[in-house]
């Protein structure tokens, strides 16, 4: 599982011109599914997301999670982070979870993220989305629980 973590001011995804999911400040998160993902994955990179200490403290270190801020999240399903691009120029998403399977681990990160008690939203798995975001540092960190010890 490969997470894209950007610290935001706000962010919205749109679908079909309506507003699905809006959070204001917090973190947005593009979440890839890989075919060999676990809820194992799911449930060691949601809480490093949610301890990562990301937020700035009075002194302006970065010091505080998006808990202790009572921030929110928005989570959007992206498969071409799985992508393979060691061959050709066109890339290959072969490795990213079918949707059979992605969708119930997409829908499971969710809702151990929204058990935090933070505002979760999200996008809608496997539309077009239209995703706006003001990042703020800007503050982006990529996770992969392969990393994982």
């Amino acid at each position: 599982m490969k997470v894209v973590i950007q610290r935001v001011s706000e962010s919205h995804v749109k679908v079909d011109g309506k507003i699905v999911g809006e959070i204001g400040k917090g973190l947005m998160l593009l979440v890839g599914i890989d075919e060999n993902d676990s809820k194992a994955d799911a449930d060691w990179i949601v809480q490093k997301i949610l301890n990562l200490r990301i937020f700035g403290d009075d002194e302006g270190k970065l010091n505080l999670s998006v808990v202790d801020i009572a921030g929110e999240i928005l989570c959007i399903s992206q498969f071409t982070l799985i992508a393979d691009y060691k061959k050709g120029n066109r890339p290959s998403f072969i490795k990213a979870a079918k949707p059979d399977t992605a969708i119930p681990l997409f829908d499971y990160f969710k809702e151990e993220i929204s058990k935090s008690g933070l505002k979760t939203e999200s996008g809608i798995f496997g539309s077009d989305m239209k995703v706006s975001l003001i990042n703020d540092g800007p503050v982006t960190i990529v996770m992969d629980s392969i990393t994982k010890a």
